[in-house]
Parts: C-alpha cells; sequence; structure tokens
C-alpha cells in the first residue's frame, strides 16, 4: 500500500464563504486513513493498514481536486498551467518470505521516496493529468514513476467524484528488489527458479474515489484502487506462483480542515 498525500474536497466544504482571504492565513486539512489491501505488492493475501493525509493551501486561494494516492506535493512553478514541485511518499515494508517457502528473501524495509511531480489541468479543476517520479532515499530501493488522468466531478454542494486510469513504471533496482529471485536463493530454496526482474511498466490500473462534505470543517472520503502488475512484475513467481497480479485495495479516510496564521 502506498501513502495518501492528499484528499479530493469540494471548493465549499474547505473555506468558509464568509471569511476574506488573507496574506497570513492558510488552510490546513489532516486526514487519518484506514485501507485494505495486499500485504505486499504481488500479494494475494490482504491486510489493514493506517495512512496519514495532509493538503495545505492559502486562504482565499481556490483549492485543487486532488486524488487519494497523490504523494505530498509542493508546487514551486507554474508555467501557463503546468505546475511542478517536489513531491514525497512513504514505501510499505515486506517481512521476509518465508510463507513463500523464499527463505532469506531479502527483506524490503518501509521507506519514504522523494523527487518531483508535475501536473496539468486540460479543463479547469475537472480534467487533470499528473505525474510523479520517485527515488528511495535509502536502502536501495529504486525509482518509481507513476502517471495518472483523473476527472473530478462535484454532484451538488456535499459531493465529489473522481475516476480515473493508472499507469506505473520502475527501474531494474526496484524491481529486483520487489520481485527478484536471485540465483543462490533459488539454488537453496530448490523449489523455485532464479528470476532477474527487470526495469520497465510495472502495472496499469485505475482509482476512483467520493467525498463527502459533511460540515465546512469535516468531511469523508470512500476509494477504491485497482492496479493490474504487468510484465516482470506478473511473471515474476512472487506473483506468479505465491501471488496475484490483481491487486486490489479499499479505503476510508477522515478529514478535518482548520485555519492557521502566521
Amino acid at each position: 500500500m502506498t501513502a495518501s498525500a492528499a484528499v479530493a474536497l469540494p471548493a465549499s466544504s474547505v473555506t468558509p464563504a464568509s471569511e476574506k482571504a488573507t496574506s497570513d492565513t492558510w488552510v490546513v486539512t489532516l486526514g487519518a486513513t484506514v485501507e485494505y489491501g495486499p500485504t505486499y505488492e504481488g500479494s494475494k493475501h490482504y491486510s489493514f493498514g493506517a495512512l496519514p493525509s495532509f493538503d495545505l493551501h492559502r486562504l482565499g486561494d481556490t483549492p485543487e481536486y486532488s486524488a487519494p494516492d497523490d504523494n505530498f506535493d509542493y508546487g514551486l512553478f507554474d508555467f501557463h498551467g503546468l505546475e511542478i514541485g517536489p513531491v514525497v511518499g512513504l514505501r510499505d515494508d515486506r517481512l521476509n518470505l518465508d510463507n513463500l517457502q523464499l527463505e532469506s528473501q531479502r527483506r524490503v524495509h518501509w521507506d519514504f521516496d522523494a523527487g518531483g511531480f508535475a501536473q496539468y489541468w486540460l479543463r479547469d479543476n475537472q480534467l487533470r493529468f499528473r505525474t510523479e517520479i520517485r527515488q528511495s532515499l535509502w536502502g536501495g530501493d529504486g525509482l518509481v514513476s507513476d502517471l495518472a488522468l483523473d476527472w473530478f466531478q462535484p454532484v451538488g454542494d456535499k459531493w465529489l467524484l473522481s475516476a480515473g486510469p493508472r499507469l506505473s513504471l520502475a527501474n531494474s533496482t526496484y524491481m529486483r528488489s520487489n520481485f527478484g529471485v536471485s540465483p543462490a536463493l533459488a539454488a537453496r530454496n530448490g523449489r523455485v527458479s532464479a528470476f532477474n526482474a527487470s526495469g520497465g511498466l510495472k502495472s496499469v490500473g485505475v482509482t476512483v474515489a467520493a467525498t463527502y462534505a459533511i460540515t465546512p470543517e469535516w468531511s469523508v472520503q470512500v476509494y477504491g484502487k485497482y492496479n493490474r502488475l504487468v510484465g516482470d512484475a506478473a511473471d515474476s513467481p512472487i506473483t506468479a506462483r505465491f501471488g496475484s497480479p490483481n491487486q486490489n485495495i479499499i479505503g476510508f479516510t477522515l478529514n478535518r480542515t482548520f485555519n492557521i496564521n502566521f
């Protein structure tokens, strides 16, 4: 599972209309998310996990919608609608795969990853293209690149719906770490063959979400993510023999919005 960074909220639920925009007031949205999804990438076993979410914008600015799988970002540059800036995410850990009869498989530790994002609204606050490129900060867990296209549709004053396709790529370091089986490990195990996972296309999928504004300060979001592992990520014995290429995640987020003055 991956960390959620920002939550899509209808604009009317974020800033009361009676508030006057000031340069030293910021609107902060904090959220707590519970997800149910694969124990690790490629697993057929499911478990619960908890994630934080966060959003920040200046009071009076029109808040942009966001998807539940956006990571923590901050826009530094805006070139005619193309927004670019840094992004930070979280990666889940994975214990030794003893339950897969792959003893001594290198443990994948939890990690922060960081990099850059770019997004462009093809239709203002309605149709958005976004890409993120993130490198692990320690542990040598490699680089991933995610691409997303989302349609956001407000329904009345309380609801916001969103949906869109996903595509994820990873370099050879990431693929070997998460899906590779070394010759030495295969020889010790004797029940699986060595597998050299190469970089490239990792998964395709779709993300859908529904957000409801309970009050101007409180909102809830329910979302679903489906990813289909492809290429070497699907062909690896970690997935093909012991797991599943179909990765489903459902999540629930509770958000609280408040103002901070500096």
